[in-house]
This record gives structure tokens, sequence and C-alpha cells, in this order.
């Protein structure tokens, strides 16, 4: 519209401002813009919406209408081709689906009989919506009719139908229709039909290799799939399956594993408790091909599942029952460790979703670590040539149940003799390429993928095997019966070992191996990591190192790495790595495996002490203690012991352990303690102190303390000691008295001071947090012991011995049983089972009975000594640290580290005259003047440089009547000044042999 003359200039002058109000600014403007701009987009969106809507309403209606024209159509020709092109064109709609189906089946069979190809075409395509529409709906009317005319389109048309089918989802979807049946509804009539027509297939034996993959994936996945069927559905399924023909399906494991089907735990949990189910009974029929796929196959899946995934703990894994006997379930304590141990996280990502189980899923799965199911297996593979897939399946199963693992192990060992275990060591372990030194950069290789299973297996097998081995089979010889024999020859075994320790070693010490940088998993086995191979190898390397340590049978050196170490670089870096491990972040209790991932020095000394020197690791000791001092203030860094404050304590002679344990239950033992004597009269004894009258202290208390008249304490046939398995030691108050001791022995080893004392072997094993084995119990229970070989080997039935998992006790005199499991009065002994008592038997006695004493004692001595210190050490080198080498005494360097007192030098007659009398002592007369003068026969390891304080000898005057005496506390010998060396040889071992008294002036 043109605006009138002159209205543009009214409009213009109206906004002139002329009263001084502020104008819009530019930012108004801007904004003013943008909102108009806004409001128009708005504006258009709408209308855009608005017409995508009125076409799609107008597409829906359209499509509505022409499906009801395509349904006029269909009804006024059901059987004819133009109704069966437009009900493929109204896809799956079940009422024309329906009626079809109806025509079909009441008299218009003859449709299937067209062999034209566009009939041909429909009816491919009519048999697929049959299919998805039974999937959808199985418990509909027609679903029953659907089925029927599938069987009638399949048995008339033959493969060209079935094999279209197979191509077009045909057990996913048949797998659908089963699924979405109820549980409970086994009597609908869709079950019936539907198994025949799953199973028509598996008649071509030309479709194996495609059906069986899809039975797998898609039918056998199906939870509780024997639950679901009819009893006679179920027998025809079974009878159908061809689980002879298994081998077609081998090259297809990969994808079937890999199939989304199966993406997650639970459908894998399932095909496994249904194969087992199905497949078991057969095994003696099975070929052996076959018989080999299926293990393949069960290994594949088990290797893909997370740990506790066939049996997902209801508690904490710690605390996971053991099955010991087929059906019983046995409560059984992890390894009775002293030492405090924390929970292990070798991985940040988070812990994998363990699939929950119906009990009937679980009960199912029990049959695959039951000994029967197990021996059956055995048996079925033992003529097949090839073992590697019966390996794989064994090892896998351990490894995804751990909670089943010693019962699988121990079933395994036991079968034939362990004549399995000499076939994996001979037939592929020998001739494997790991643990060669050449190899050891390339552990990662792909390439060793089929090595490492049967190295693994045979790793855990051994170890068990160990668990329930005496001597006498360990070193038996070829004339000993196969049940009584070693599976592996001394020979074999410094090889296995060898090999072993390479790889060991390697995986403590290689960077990206200790802390799982080095790929997703182990070749072979990509359940497991390294760190669980190196535990592995590192459980069965102890046990075999054990054995070695108490009746030698390898080389010298043969457990030592010193040609792949430098030792003096490696014990710096030991300390520096202690120290760091010290700092306040990091201070707590840690375990083995996590000072392994942190500290590749400490994880050797602490998993595979023995691949370092024994006097290595005993300076490595002395270091830590002398850091530890100057991490205290009692030592400077030059060495020199700082100022410190002593503890005095006062102690009655006639009361040495009752005023140490009343004094000394909160004092730092770390730094010095000043001990003032008093006799029985009250007055204090005059005596030399400088840290000797505490090593006299030391002595005495010892005297009493590990007297077995006291209680706390029994002695072996070796005079070695333990605690006391009555329950008077497990009260409150005699569990104190360990835990002083313990500290009081701490202070011994932290101070270098030698105590004569010896221990059992099977009790040092708890201050090192190890295992005992049933060979321990021939130290403390001799008869016991004889009579567990004898239930090991015995020839006829156990169970006419009448024995259960039982033992006795007797107290004042009084005798009852203890269950070694829930209910073991009522659990019979049998052959299966054997195997389990004698270890649970051994355990009892060696560990359970003395299980608090031992964990008061460690108690009280890890507050002076650090665990992971003594867990450089086995139990006879504890021994040795604690009291001395057992080894000859080197008088030469004996006199090198002697002190002179009064108006002795080395240079004076009669200390030439001394030195020339012991020189021709023999070693048991050497022991007895050592012990004389220091209170212990035998040398320090290192020398006796390491003795504190060093043995000194003492003019005691010119009175040659008078016999030498000694001030142990100071390793002090007082010597008269004789002229004659007869009468120094007879009054020196005079004194010697009367143990003449303590002179404290």
């Amino acid at each position: 519209m043109i605006p009138l003359f002159g209205q543009d200039d009214l409009r213009r002058r109206k906004e002139i401002n002329l009263g001084g109000a502020r104008s819009a600014s530019y930012s108004d403007i801007l904004q003013e813009a943008k909102a108009k701009r806004s409001q128009r987009h708005d504006l258009k969106r709408k209308q855009d919406s608005a017409t995508k809507i009125q076409a799609w309403w107008r597409g829906v209606s359209r499509k509505q209408q022409t499906r009801r024209d395509l349904k006029q159509v269909f009804v006024g020709d059901v059987s004819g081709l133009t109704g069966l092109r437009c009900l493929v064109l109204l896809g799956v709609d079940q009422d024309a689906l329906g009626i079809w189906s109806s025509a079909v089946a009441s008299g218009s069979q003859d449709i299937l009989l067209h062999t034209e190809d566009n009939w041909r075409v429909l009816l491919r395509k009519t048999s697929v919506l049959l299919l998805q529409a039974i999937a959808s709906e199985p418990e509909s009317q027609y679903a029953p009719l659907h089925l029927n005319v599938l069987q009638l389109l399949q048995s008339s048309a033959g493969l060209e139908y079935t094999q279209y089918v197979l191509d077009h989802g045909f057990y996913r979807l048949l797998g659908d229709a089963i699924q979405r049946i109820p549980l409970d509804s086994k009597t609908s009539p869709t079950l019936p039909p539907l198994v025949t027509l799953l199973t028509t297939p598996l008649s071509q034996g030309s479709l194996h290799a495609q059906t069986l993959p899809q039975v797998l994936t898609h039918i056998l996945s199906i939870p509780l799939l024997p639950n679901r069927l009819p009893l006679t559905a179920l027998t025809a399924f079974s009878a159908r399956l061809p689980l002879s023909s298994l081998h077609v399906a081998s090259p297809a494991i990969p994808s079937i594993i890999a199939d989304p089907v199966l993406a997650e735990p639970e459908p894998k949990v399932h095909l496994i408790a249904n194969l087992v189910v199905l497949t078991s009974p057969r095994y003696s029929k099975l070929p052996a091909q076959a018989l080999e796929a299926y293990l393949e196959l069960l290994a594949a899946l088990m290797n893909a599942l997370p740990t506790h995934a066939l049996e997902p703990p209801e508690r904490n894994t710690r605390d996971a029952p053991r099955t010991w006997a087929d059906g019983d379930e046995i409560e059984v304590d992890e390894e009775d460790e002293v030492a405090p141990q924390v929970t292990v996280v070798s991985s940040f990502e988070p812990p994998p979703r363990l699939p929950e189980l119906d009990t009937r899923t679980r009960t199912r799965l029990q049959t695959l670590p039951s000994s029967a199911h197990l021996n059956s297996l055995l048996g079925a593979a033992q003529h097949h040539p090839s073992r590697q897939s019966l390996i794989a399946f064994c090892f896998a199963l351990t490894t995804v149940w751990p909670t089943r693992r010693d019962k699988i192990l121990g079933t395994v060992v036991a079968y034939n003799g362990g004549g399995l275990v000499r076939e994996l060591y001979r037939s592929y372990v020998r001739s494997s390429p790991l643990g060669h030194e050449e190899t050891l950069n390339s552990l990662t290789n792909s390439e060793y993928a089929a090595a490492w299973p049967p190295l693994l297996f045979l790793v855990d097998l051994y170890a068990q095997a160990l668990l329930t081995m005496g001597d006498d089979e360990f070193f038996s010889v070829a004339g000993q019966p196969a049940t009584h024999r070693n599976p592996l020859s001394v020979d074999e075994l410094r090889t296995f070992s060898r090999q072993m320790l390479n790889i060991a070693f390697t995986l403590y010490w290689r960077d990206d191996l200790r802390t799982g940088a080095g790929g997703e998993g182990v070749p072979g086995v990509p359940s497991l990591r390294w760190e669980g191979v190196r535990e592995k190898l590192t459980r069965c390397l102890q046990a075999i190192h054990a054995r070695d340590s108490r009746r030698p049978f390898t080389p010298r050196d043969h457990w030592l790495v010193t040609s792949q170490v430098d030792m003096v670089p490696f014990i710096q870096a030991a300390v520096l790595e202690e120290q760091n491990l010290e700092q306040p972040s990091n201070a707590r209790t840690l375990t083995k495996r996590q000072i392994a991932y942190m500290s590749p020095r400490l994880g050797v000394l602490n998993n595979i002490p023995f691949a370092i020197p024994f006097e290595v690791r005993v300076s490595i000791f002395r270091q830590f203690v002398a850091s530890d001092l100057v991490a205290r203030g009692l030592l400077s860094t030059s060495g020199r012991h700082a100022f410190y404050p002593k503890t005095r304590v006062t102690v009655r002679r006639e009361s040495v352990a009752q005023d140490g344990f009343d004094h000394l239950g909160d004092v730092d033992l770390h730094a010095p303690v000043a001990i003032t004597f008093v006799d029985q009269f009250g007055n204090e004894e005059a005596g030399i102190d400088g840290g000797g009258v505490f090593k006299e202290f030391l002595t005495s208390l010892c005297k009493e303390v590990f007297d077995s008249d006291r209680g706390l304490w029994l002695a072996n046939k070796k005079n070695e000691l333990y605690p006391n398995p009555h329950s008077y030691a497990t009260e409150a108050h005699s569990l104190n008295w360990y835990r002083f001791i313990g500290r009081i022995l701490g202070k011994a080893l932290y101070d270098g001071i030698l105590v004569d004392v010896a221990f059992a072997g099977f009790f040092l094993a708890k201050w090192l947090g190890k295992q005992s084995f049933l060979d321990d119990l021939a130290s403390l229970d001799p008869d016991l012991y004889q009579g567990l070989i004898f239930l090991k080997h015995y020839t006829g039935d156990p169970e006419e011995l009448s024995l259960n998992f039982t033992v006795a006790e007797e107290e004042f005199d009084v005798a009852h049983t203890v269950d070694l499991v829930p209910d073991g009065s009522n659990i019979a002994v049998t052959r299966e089972n054997r195997l389990q008592y004698i270890y649970l038997v051994s355990h009892y006695r060696l560990t359970k009975q003395i299980k608090k004493q031992s964990e008061a004692f460690f108690e009280g001595l890890s507050d002076m000594i650090t665990s992971r210190w003594l867990r450089m050490f086995n139990q006879q080198e504890l021994q040795i640290l604690l009291g001395g080498v057992n080894a000859p005494i080197d008088l030469d360097d004996l006199r090198r580290n002697t002190n002179y007192g009064g108006l002795f030098d080395d240079h004076e007659s009669t200390i030439q005259t001394f030195w020339r009398v012991v020189n021709a002592f023999d070693q048991e007369q050497r022991r007895k003047l050592l012990r004389f003068a220091t209170s212990c026969s035998r040398p320090p390891l290192l020398g006796f440089k390491e003795l504190v304080p060093n043995f000194a000898i003492r003019d005691a005057g010119s009175d040659e009547n008078r016999l030498p005496t000694a001030s142990t506390c100071v390793n002090l010998l007082k010597l008269p000044r004789y002229q004659s060396e007869k009468v120094l040889r007879e009054k020196l071992l005079q004194a010697i042999n009367s143990n003449a008294g303590f002179d404290l002036s």
C-alpha cells in the first residue's frame, strides 16, 4: 500500500525526541532482531513439523488401506498364487498367516508341491514369516499349525527350503520361541512340534557344519533347556542331536564364542551346563574327533568366562566353600597365613559381572568338577592320540572355578597312578620352548599359545600332588608300584624346576609382565593374567625347593640366577626399594603379590628367595635392620649409634621369664634395653653391660619359656619345639605369653643375637606364611603319618576301614572327635576322596590346632621384624638366622675376629698356647667351647665378624688352679695365664664339659 503524501514525513516527525529521553541502544536493537529471527525460525519449524506429520499420517493411512486391500484380496484367494503374493507382502500378520496355515493343513497341501520358480520364491519367504510369527507369539492358537506347515514344507520340498530358512535365522527364531514359552509350561502344545522341527535339519549330515554351530549358539544356550521340554520331546531332541559329528563344528568355535548371543557370561554358562548334561552320558561312545571338539569347545567357553562364573561366590572369596567329597560341600579355611594379608586388586578395571544362576543350573554344573565325571572323561580320552584338548579343558576348569580347583587337581593326579602328570611332562612340557634362556624375552608371543596350557596345568597338578606326597614317594625308585612313585623322576624334576625358575624370575623381573602391561592375557589362556602364571609357578617352585632343602637332589647353584643378576647393585636396589615401601604413604601391610607389583627385587626375595644366594639375603636382612635403626633415630647414617635413653629393667635371677613378661610387654624393644639382675637376696649383680647383659637375660629367658614343663611348648623326637595344641594354650593368658616370646625372639633377630633354640619346620613355616605338607607330619606324629601313608596306598576299598572326616583328640584323659568338615562324622572316606581326607588331617594337625598360638606368636614377632624380611628365607634358613649355622667352626675366622683384654694380645704366650690347643680340638669340642663362651654352639652364618659383640678373651689372673670362666652375655672367655699347654688343655676341657659357672665379674 502506498502511503498518502506527507504521512511518512509525519511518522518520522513523531519519532523526533525533543524531551531529552534516551533512545534505544545498539545492543537493544540487536537483541530485538535476534528475538524476531528466533520467532520466525520457530514458526518455520512448526510448519515443517506439521507438514511431516501430515505426510506421515497420509502414509500410515495409505499403508493401512493398502493392507486392508491386500488382505481382502488374500482372503479371496487363500490357496492361489495371488493370495500367496499378498500374504508375503502383508508380512508377519498373525491372522493372515493363521488362515493360510489352516487352509494348508486342512486339505490344500498341494500348494507346497508347486515347483514353479514364482511359487518356490514365495513359499521360501512365507516359511520365514511363519518362523517369525512363531518366535513372536509361540503360544498363539496358530503356532502349532505354523509348525506343522513348516514341517510339511521341509519334508516335501527338501533341502532347498531347509537351506533357505537356515540362512534366515531358523535356529535363532526357534530359540526365541522356546524362551518365550514360560518355564513351567511343559504342556504347551507348541513344544513337541517345535522340537521336531528344529531337529529335522540335523538329520542332514551335509548340513552339520552349518546346523551344529547354530544349535550350539541359539538352542543349547537357552537357560534350563532340559526343564523347558516335555520328557518325550527332550528324549527325542537328545537322541537326534548329532554329537558324534561335533568335530565338523571345530572351525566355527571362535565364531561361536564371539557371537553376540553369547556376549554376556550367562548364556555361555547355560551352554556349558546343557552340553554337559546331554554329552556326558555318551563319552565312551563318542569318536575321538568329536570328544576332542567337545573338550575344545568347553575349554574355549570357560576361558571366555570371568573367575567364579560357574559358581558365583555368595560371600567373600576367601570364605568360598570347597568341595572335597562328591555332593558334599566342605568348608575349608584358606591357607592359614599367620601374616595379615590385604586384598589384592591387580587391575583398575571394575570387576566383571557374574551371572545369577538358578539352583538347577548350579546343580547341573556340579557335574563338571565331580570325581565321577572327571574319571569318566579321563577314561574316555585315555586311548585318544591327542590330549591337548583334555589338558585345555581341565586347566580352564581349574581357572574359572577356583573353589573346586583342589578337587579337580586331586582327581586328575590320582587317575592312573599319576600317569597324566608323566604324560604331560614327557609329551608336552619337556620339549616346550618355554623356560629356555633364548625364549625368555618373547614369553608374550602368540606363537607359544599352545605351549602355555600344558605347562601351567602340569605346574598345578604337581603342586597338588606334593601336598600328599611323602619323601618315600618323592625319592622313589623304578621298582616301586606306580601308585607309590613320584610321577616325575628326580632327573626330570631338576630340568622341570629350572624351566619354571627361569620363567618365574622373568615374570618378577620384567616391568611389562610384572605390572600387567604385557598384553591382555597369557597366549592360549586369555582368562589368565601374567600375575596368575607367576603365582602358580611360585607355589610349585616353593614346594619342590622345600623338598630339596630337606633332602638335596639338585646340583650346587641349581636354584641361583646369579648369572643373570649382578649381586652388588641388586643389594643396593633392594635396600632402596625397602626404604620406599616404608614411606608413610606405603605404611600398611602388603602382600607378596603387591610387593612383586611395586618392587621387582623384593618380589624375588619374598616369593622365590632361593634364586638369590643365602649369604646375600642375610646381608640384605642386616641392611634392612640398619635402615630401620636409622629411620627410628637409633643409628646415624654414618653407622654410629645415636644417643637414645635405655629402658632399664630389673630382673630377679630366679624369675627371669615372669619379670621379663611383666616389665617388657609395652617397651619398644627396637631401642637398647639395660637389664639389671637381682640375686635371691635382692642385691644387684655387678657386671658388664653394653648390651651384653640383655643377651644373658635372653639366654636365661629362653631356658625358662621353652621348657616343655611350662605347658606352652612341646618337643618332637628331634627336640624341635612347636606350640602346644592343648586348649589351655589357646586361653588369653597363654596367647599373651606367645605374643611376648615372639617379641623377644624378634629382638634377638633384630640385634643379631644367636639363640640356641630349634623349632619344628612346620612351625617355622607359619612364620613365613607357608603351607605344611603331609611329610611334615612325620616329625610331629609318626604313627599318624604312617597311618595316612597306609591309607593312601591301600589297594582295597577304603570304606572297609570305617573312616570318616573326623579326627580324635584327647585332653585331660577325655577323648572326643572333631569334624574336619561340617557333618564330617557322616561322610565316609572313599577311594575318590581319600587324598582330600589325608590333606585335611595333615592340615588340621599341622596348622589348625596351633593356629591361634601361631598367630599370637607371629603378632609379637612382626612387632619387631617386618614379615617380608622373614619371607626372604625358608624354614631351614630361618633356623640358621636365629641360631647360627650348623657347620664346622672356622678357627682362623674366629681368631681374626677375637678381641683381647687384660695382659693378653694375639702374640702373648698363653694366647698362642690357647690357639694351638683349640686347633687340636675336634668339631664337637670346638662347639662346646663356643657354647661355653657365647651360649650358642653354632657360628654366625656370615662368619664371626657378625657375632655381637665379638668373641673376646680376657686375662683372668695367674692362678693356674682356676678353671676358665665365661661371660656369655658379652661372648667373653676369661682365661688364667696357664704356663703349660697340658694344663691349659685339661682345664679348658674340664670347664667346657662341665659347663662351669657364669661369672659376671
